[in-house]
């Protein structure tokens, strides 16, 4: 049977530069592509860790064709932290915590263990995205 993997998963910026300062610089993804066209701009960035999983930063619609209406929905959707996130795993959810704090991310939740299994924190991303970094509790 064929193996199905996840290869590229996409996050809304709304400031690419802003973006890359955050996943490259805080968070230590590096940059893999930053690509510009008809005015929009696709940064993809990963974990070193995993050079075949890859995260791109798109504009909020990017659709050339979309309509003026669309894009301020989604921009204002956007800046209301309402569209999906991310789900990061860390080997040290408390160091992860303190690092990304450090360096004025949007803390949404401290570092706490849940009952399903894993530490975890949470974070907005400039943009207002969700990120989550989870850490699996041993026994």
């Amino acid at each position: 049977m064929d193996h199905i993997k996840l290869s590229t998963c996409f996050i809304a910026v709304d400031d690419p530069d802003k973006a890359i300062a955050f996943y490259r610089d805080v968070l230590g993804l590096e940059v893999r592509n930053d690509v510009a066209y008809e005015g929009m701009r696709w940064v993809t960035v990963g974990s070193p860790a995993q050079p075949d999983v890859s995260v791109v930063l798109e504009p909020p619609l990017a659709d050339p064709n979309a309509s003026e209406a669309d894009r301020k929905v989604m921009a204002e959707l956007l800046a209301k932290g309402l569209l999906r996130g991310v789900l990061f795993t860390t080997e040290d959810c408390d160091a992860t915590f303190e690092r990304v704090s450090a360096a004025g991310a949007d803390v949404v939740q401290e570092p706490m263990d849940q009952f399903y299994g894993v530490r975890d924190c949470a974070f907005r991303d400039p943009a207002g995205n969700l990120l989550r970094f989870t850490q699996p509790l041993t026994e």
